[in-house]
């Protein structure tokens, strides 16, 4: 079980929580993209209940089934929760103090890239996200 801490743009929105890193992945789906104007998301999921919140972290309900958060100093996303994954809180990995902890074992939501995005990785890319990975036997746990 390793500790985890990362922090948005400005430090006013801090966030730790207890390892181990559940699963790690670029996202290249639209939603993702959007909230965080990015080309795609680098994530990694962690159990909800050790995460541990300092700051004015405010919440904005994306969806009916999403809660996505961000700060409200600087406007940085911190966060995606889901309903569907209901014990895990995903954390976007450029927020991490100790980025080495980040190793990336797919790509999700590859049906939905940019058509510029052009990789040279070998991973795993999955037409859909973690669920469809995991109902077609393709685990994207590290």
């Amino acid at each position: 079980m390793s500790d985890l801490s990362g922090r948005c743009r400005c430090g006013g929105l801090t966030w730790r929580a207890e390892g181990p890193i559940l699963w790690s992945a670029f996202c290249h789906c639209d939603d993702c993209r959007r909230a965080a104007s990015s080309d795609y998301v680098s994530w990694l999921g962690v159990r909800r209940a050790g995460v541990i919140w300092t700051g004015d972290r405010r919440l904005f309900r994306s969806s009916p089934r999403v809660v996505r958060s961000f700060c409200a100093v600087c406007g940085a996303p911190a966060s995606f929760e889901t309903d569907v994954f209901p014990d895990e809180t995903h954390l976007y990995a450029p927020s991490l103090d100790d980025r080495s902890l980040y190793r990336p074992s797919a790509h999700i939501f590859w049906s939905e890239r940019l058509p510029w995005v052009s990789v040279g990785d070998d991973l795993p890319k999955h037409p859909k996200g973690l669920q469809d990975a995991a109902a077609n036997g393709r685990s994207l746990l590290r």
